[in-house]
C-alpha cells in the first residue's frame, strides 16, 4: 500500500446538505411589546411577546387569571408557554410591582417520577439563574410552592427576543457584537457558578428596554454537583444549536455553551442557522461533519464566529479570547473622512478596503487546470514557480507557489517535481504535486480534493480506520496509525501519523505525517511526507513537515 499522502477511496463521500433559511417559530397571538422570560423548561421553548398593561381591560380575561398565588402574586394574563411550563405577568400585592411569574406545566399523562423530576427542573433552574450575579441574566425574586409544584417569580422583562428581531432581519456586525458581549459576559458568570446554560440560542436571547441583552431559560441548565436529571439518552437542547462533543455524547464544559453562541451570532448576521437540515438526524449530522458555510456578512465577526464554531472543543476560541474581538466589532473607531471624501471613505461613495496582499492576490487568481496525465518537471514552469525572496528559508529549501491549488509551500530545491491531475473525476477534480529527494527515498506531496463534505478531523480518523484494517502485504506487517487534532491558519486540521509496509515483498517500511485541512470552499488539502522508517525516522518526518508547514499558505481557508 503505497503512501499517497493518506488520499484513500473518495468514492464514499458522504452526500452535503442544502442550507435552508430559518423558518418562524410558531407563537401565541401577539397583542403588545413587553415580554416575560424564556417558558421553556424543555426543548427551550420560549413565552412570545405579551400584552400591554393598559390593553388588558379590552379582552375576555384568560383562564386563571386573578387567582392569587403565594399569598401575593396576583396573575394577570399569560405571556406563553413551553414544553414544561407556562410564564404569567403577575402583580406581586406586597410591593406593587410586575412580576414574571413561571407555572410548572406536566402533562396527565407523568408518572409521579416524571413530575417529580419536572418539578425539580423548575427548582434548579432556579437555583442556578439566581446563583449568577450579572445584569444579563434574568433575576429571580422568589421561588413559592402551590399545592405540591413550585412557582419561580422573577423579573418581567419588557422588550423582543432575538430570535422574534431575526424574523424582521438580520442585524448589523456592530449590533450582533453587542448582543454577543453580553451573552458572552452572562456565560462567563454562569460558568463561574458552575453552572451550564445547555440552551443558548436566539429564542433564549431577549433584547430589552434601555439596551439591555438578557439570557433567560436556565431550564435545562447543569450544576457542578448537582445530580443528572435527564434520563439515560433522552435529549435536551434544540439540536442545530448543540455543540458537536454533546451530540457524541461527550461531557460538555463551557466550550459547548460558546458554540452555542457562535451559532446564536452566526444566525444573526447571515440570517440562517448554519447546520439546520430538514430532520433532526440531518441536523446532527451536519453539526459534526458539515463544515462551517464561510459567512458572508460578518465582517470583523468572521474570526470570532469561526473560532467559536469549531468542531472540536480544545480548538475552540475561549471567552477571554472572545471579549476583545467582539468588544472591538462592538464598538468600531471611527474615521475623520477627509474633506472631499463621501460617507463611504471615498469621493465616489465607495466603501474603504485594507489594500490586499499581493501574494494573497496571485493565490487567489483563477487558473486553468491540467488535466488527467502526469507532468514532467519540465512542464512545470506554468505550474510550480519557485517563489524567490525571504532570507527565513532553511538552507538548500525554496518556496514554491502551486497555482493550480491556490497554496505555497516550501521544499528542498534539489528535489524533484512532478504532478498528477485528474480533473475529470466523477466526485470532484484531484491535484497533487510531488517532490522526491534526489535518492528516491523521501517525497513530500501536496494534494486538493474539490467536493468534501467531511471535517478534516473526519477525514484523517477515517484514513486510519481503513489503514489499521487493511490487510498487509505478503511479507510486511499490519499499519499503526494515530491522529492528533491540530489547527493550520485558526482553522480546525490534523495531523495523521502511519506506519506501514509497502506492496512490494521485503519492502521496508514506512513512516507517513500528513496534515489534512479543509478549506472555505469544501475543498480538501493534504500535506504529506513520506520516509523510510527507522529510528530516526520520526525525528526526519517531524523536521521535513514542520519546515514545509512553516511556509503552507492556503488562499481559499
Amino acid at each position: 500500500m503505497e503512501s499517497d499522502g493518506g488520499r484513500r477511496g473518495r468514492s464514499e463521500e458522504p452526500t452535503s446538505y442544502g442550507l435552508r433559511p430559518p423558518l418562524p417559530a410558531a407563537r401565541e397571538p401577539q397583542h403588545g411589546a413587553p415580554a416575560g422570560a424564556g417558558a421553556g423548561g424543555e426543548e427551550g421553548a420560549r413565552a412570545p411577546a405579551a400584552g400591554a398593561g393598559g390593553e388588558e381591560g379590552n379582552r375576555a380575561p384568560e383562564a386563571g387569571a386573578g387567582r392569587l398565588v403565594g399569598g401575593r402574586y396576583r396573575l394577570l394574563e399569560r405571556l406563553g408557554a413551553g414544553g414544561m411550563g407556562t410564564v404569567w405577568r403577575a402583580r406581586d400585592e406586597v410591593v406593587d410591582r410586575d412580576v414574571a411569574l413561571k407555572e410548572p406545566r406536566v402533562p396527565d399523562h407523568f408518572t409521579a417520577a416524571e413530575r417529580h423530576t419536572a418539578y425539580q427542573r423548575m427548582q434548579r433552574e432556579a437555583r442556578a439563574a439566581a446563583r449568577i450575579d450579572h445584569p444579563s441574566v434574568v433575576a429571580i425574586h422568589d421561588v413559592v410552592t402551590e399545592g405540591d409544584s413550585p412557582w419561580i417569580v422573577m423579573e418581567l422583562l419588557r422588550g423582543k427576543s432575538l430570535a422574534e428581531l431575526l424574523d424582521e432581519g438580520t442585524l448589523s456586525p456592530q449590533e450582533a457584537a453587542r448582543i454577543g458581549l453580553a451573552v458572552l459576559g452572562a456565560l462567563t458568570a454562569a460558568h463561574e457558578a458552575g453552572v451550564l446554560h445547555r440552551d443558548v440560542k436566539p429564542g433564549n436571547v431577549m433584547v430589552c428596554r434601555h439596551d439591555r441583552v438578557v439570557l433567560t431559560d436556565f431550564g435545562i441548565a447543569h450544576m457542578e454537583g448537582e445530580q443528572k436529571l435527564t434520563e439515560t439518552g433522552a435529549f435536551v437542547g434544540s439540536p442545530e444549536y448543540i455543540a458537536p462533543e454533546r451530540v457524541l455524547g461527550r461531557r460538555p464544559g463551557p466550550e459547548s455553551d460558546l458554540w452555542s453562541l457562535g451559532v446564536t451570532l452566526y444566525q444573526a448576521v447571515e440570517g440562517v442557522s448554519p447546520f439546520r437540515r430538514q430532520t433532526t438526524p440531518s441536523t446532527l449530522q451536519a453539526v459534526l461533519l458539515a463544515e462551517l458555510p464561510p459567512p458572508q456578512h460578518s465582517a470583523e465577526l468572521t474570526a470570532v464566529l469561526t473560532g467559536l464554531l469549531r468542531k472540536e472543543p480544545e480548538n475552540r476560541i475561549s471567552a477571554p479570547a472572545a471579549l476583545p474581538v467582539l468588544r472591538a466589532a462592538a464598538h468600531p473607531p471611527t474615521r475623520t473622512p477627509g474633506p472631499d471624501a463621501a460617507p463611504g471613505g471615498h469621493p465616489d461613495g465607495t466603501a474603504a478596503r485594507p489594500p490586499r496582499d499581493p501574494l494573497k492576490r496571485r493565490l487567489l487568481r483563477p487558473l486553468p487546470l491540467a488535466g488527467g496525465v502526469v507532468l514532467l518537471a519540465a512542464l512545470l514552469v506554468a505550474l510550480v514557480l519557485p517563489f524567490r525572496g525571504g532570507d527565513d528559508l532553511p538552507e538548500g529549501w525554496k518556496r514554491y507557489e502551486e497555482y493550480r491549488m491556490r497554496v505555497t509551500l516550501a521544499a528542498p530545491a534539489d528535489w524533484s517535481i512532478t504532478t498528477a491531475d485528474d480533473v475529470d473525476s466523477s466526485d470532484g477534480a484531484y491535484l497533487a504535486t510531488r517532490y522526491t529527494s534526489p535518492k528516491g527515498d523521501a517525497s513530500l506531496l501536496v494534494d486538493k480534493k474539490e467536493r468534501t463534505t467531511e471535517t478534516a478531523l473526519a477525514t484523517a480518523q477515517r484514513w486510519k480506520q481503513e489503514y489499521e484494517t487493511d490487510s498487509p502485504p505478503e511479507g510486511g506487517s499490519a499499519a499503526v496509525a494515530t491522529v492528533a487534532p491540530t489547527t493550520e491558519q485558526g482553522r480546525d486540521a490534523a495531523v495523521l501519523t502511519v506506519t506501514y509496509s509497502k506492496d512490494e515483498d521485503g519492502a521496508p517500511r514506512r513512516l507517513s505525517k500528513t496534515l489534512v485541512v479543509v478549506n472555505s470552499r469544501q475543498e480538501r488539502l493534504t500535506l504529506n511526507v513520506d520516509v523510510p522508517a527507522g529510528k530516526s525516522a520520526r525525528a526526519t518526518a517531524d523536521g521535513l513537515l514542520d519546515r514545509a508547514r512553516a511556509e503552507y499558505r492556503i488562499g481559499d481557508l
